[in-house]
């Protein structure tokens, strides 16, 4: 990548922070953890847990007894093992997702009451001086909203999958008594 690109990049991205306050950076720092802990499950379920079922279904079948309560018990351990390492950091998402549109709602209070100040200090005579306050107000607002509609749509599916996996693993498990 060329270093001018990269620098007009930045400074497109630093004007539009600029813009939209202080908020608009605690929001980034929310939406970029929310995404290391969406590309972590996605590693996870690609390459770690294929391997860990293989695993417990290779135990499973090498077992000569699958009938007895002590057999019943180690499937239904591995089963709980499963669903805890796979829902791991869901809920943390979910409520990263859900902070997501309060710091917008915090930057929109935040801007508004730069406008008032603008209002009470210079009077309503000053447009040019309120329309920075305005913007402050409405990009926390927007980028929240945004955040928060593509994460929820991100842990709807990585719940639905990590789901889909428990009941393969389930099934599997059970299908070979």
């Amino acid at each position: 990548m060329d270093s001018s690109v990269l620098q007009t990049w930045w400074l497109s991205l630093s004007h539009f922070m600029a813009q939209g306050g202080v908020i608009l950076w605690w929001l980034a720092a929310v939406v970029a953890v929310l995404w290391l802990l969406v590309f972590e499950r996605v590693i996870y379920l690609v390459f770690y847990f294929p391997q860990q079922q293989q695993q417990w279904i290779a135990l499973w079948a090498a077992r000569a007894d699958h009938r007895s309560w002590y057999a019943r018990a180690i499937r239904d351990g591995w089963l709980s093992d499963a669903k805890i390492a796979l829902n791991k950091n869901l809920n943390f998402i979910k409520v990263l997702v859900a902070i997501c549109p309060m710091l917008g709602l915090l930057g929109t209070v935040t801007g508004m009451i730069s406008v008032f100040d603008v209002m009470a200090t210079q009077g309503s005579s000053q447009p040019r001086l309120m329309a920075s306050g305005i913007s402050l107000a409405t990009l926390p607002t927007m980028a929240g909203m945004v955040a928060a509609l593509a994460g929820m749509f991100i842990h709807a599916r990585l719940a639905k999958a990590c789901r889909m996996r428990e009941l393969k693993l389930e099934k599997s498990l059970r299908s070979q008594q």
